[in-house]
C-alpha cells in the first residue's frame, strides 16, 4: 500500500492518504484492516475511502460526513477504477467546518500526483 504521511496541517488535525490497487469492498476493507496494522493509523480519528469499481462505487466516511463523497467524486473525474484511495484523519481538538472537505480534496489530489510519478 502506497502511504504518503503529514501532507496537511490544519488547527492541530494532520491528515495522511493512502491507496492500492483493489477491486472490490471486501478486498477495500482487508486493506483497511492492514493499514490500521500500523499503531499510527489504527489510533486515527478517521480513515475514510473511496473505491470506483466495475460493478459500483463504494465508500465509508468512518465519521467524516460526506468524506466518502468527496473521494469517489475525484475518482471518477480522473477516471480512476479499481483503486482505494483512503484519507486519513488523527483530530486535533478543533472543527475545521467546510475546510476538512478540502483537505479531503487535496490529499487525494496529491496522492494522485504522486501515483502518477
Amino acid at each position: 500500500m502506497r502511504i504518503i504521511e503529514n501532507i496537511i496541517s490544519d488547527r492541530g488535525s494532520k491528515y495522511a492518504v493512502s491507496g492500492a490497487p483493489c477491486r472490490s469492498e471486501d478486498e477495500a476493507k482487508a486493506l483497511i484492516k492492514e493499514l490500521c496494522r500500523k499503531k499510527k493509523f489504527a489510533k486515527a480519528t478517521h480513515n475514510t475511502w473511496g473505491l470506483l469499481t466495475a460493478d459500483a462505487p463504494v465508500k465509508n466516511d468512518d465519521g467524516e460526513s460526506g468524506a466518502g463523497m468527496v473521494i469517489l467524486r475525484m475518482l471518477e473525474r480522473e477516471g480512476l477504477q479499481d483503486h482505494l484511495v483512503v484519507v486519513t484523519r488523527w483530530y486535533g481538538g478543533k472543527h475545521l467546518g467546510g475546510d476538512r472537505f478540502r483537505h479531503v480534496q487535496e490529499a487525494v489530489r496529491l496522492y494522485l500526483e504522486d501515483l502518477r510519478g
